[in-house]
């Protein structure tokens, strides 16, 4: 089943609802700050899960006390899609288990 891309209004539209997430050029992206290293490095396993659950993955960047995603849809040509928002979605969801703001 082919992923069709968002509008540029649905995307802004479900932005909205994602309070961080921003659109960076053809990606969504977040950064979340966390309060040690091992924490941020606890959030990254978590994120891995939930992408190879939804099998969609983003670029996941760790940093010292910082995790970074970055996420657009290859299989519809690098625009962004339901998926990306779904997987924004579930990452909102679990990073304040983890402290991240």
């Amino acid at each position: 089943m082919a992923v069709e891309p968002l509008s540029q209004k649905e995307v802004e539209d479900r932005l909205a609802e994602l309070p961080g997430w921003s659109l960076d050029g053809d990606r969504i992206t977040r950064s979340y700050r966390l309060e040690s290293h091992f924490a941020a490095a606890a959030l990254v396993v978590h994120i891995a899960q939930v992408q190879d659950e939804l099998d969609h993955h983003s670029d996941l960047t760790l940093g010292y006390h910082t995790v970074s995603l970055s996420v657009h849809t290859h299989s519809a040509g690098g625009a962004i899609t339901d998926k990306d928002l779904a997987l924004a979605r579930r990452v909102e969801d679990i990073a304040p288990g983890h402290g991240a703001n």
